[in-house]
């Protein structure tokens, strides 16, 4: 399939059903028909969400004190990031898949990944509750993986449930204390950078100062 063929106008719609009605999104979604919807499809969800993420900023609802700046190159960066990497993660989980039972290729296991990308918006508004936003996004992928695992890949609910449900609480224990080292070390950062910003106006105001009293010299 190439970009012209593809109905961006149904995105968002598509994007609703996966959300609201996922059981009924993955059981009737194509198996096949190539990476290209689906990789644009996610691309456009990371974008969303980076735009959520630059408004969360400006709002200052977020630890990591970003620049502005910063937050709007993100824009372009992070979706970047996710056509790269959601190659990578669909590998993954179309091995763990595959360890369970499953007879589904890598093809269909990319578009299940990639179209999961639907909660990436979702994520990024929870995720400005300390910890137990993580906690909630974690159990919201397991949950969507889970419906996936039986309604494309024909795997059990109990061991979708068991298997992804310990991958889950896994990550939520790896989650928590990574978001406690950056809440911990956002401070010292933020304090570092005025303290470069404050150097660096002083050198300045030196410098102006020595131009100026070398003026007057002459």
């Amino acid at each position: 399939m190439e970009a012209k063929d593809i109905n961006f106008a149904a995105m968002p719609q598509t994007a609703v059903r996966v959300v609201t009605a996922p059981a009924e999104f993955f059981k009737s979604m194509p198996k096949t028909g190539g990476f290209v919807e689906p990789l644009i499809f996610a691309a456009i969800m990371a974008i969303i969400a980076g735009i959520i993420q630059v408004l969360i900023n400006i709002l200052g609802l977020s630890y990591a004190h970003v620049g502005f700046a910063e937050s709007l190159g993100r824009i372009i960066v992070v979706p970047i990031v996710v056509v790269i990497f959601s190659f990578i993660g669909a590998a993954i989980i179309f091995v763990i898949w595959k360890l369970m039972g499953s007879q589904k290729n890598y093809e269909t296991s990319y578009r299940c990944w990639a179209y999961l990308m639907a909660l990436a918006p979702i994520v990024a508004i929870i995720s400005i509750i300390p910890y137990v936003g993580g906690i909630i996004n974690i159990a919201i992928y397991v949950y969507f993986i889970v419906i996936a695992s039986t309604q494309v890949h024909n795997i059990s609910s109990q061991k979708a449930w068991l298997v992804f449900g310990i991958i889950g609480a896994v990550l939520v224990l790896i989650g928590i204390s990574l978001e406690y080292k950056a809440r911990s070390m956002a401070p010292t950062a933020e304090q570092y950078r005025k303290t470069a910003e404050e150097i660096n106006r002083q050198y300045l105001k030196q410098i102006e100062e020595a131009r100026k009293e070398a003026a007057r010299n002459r």
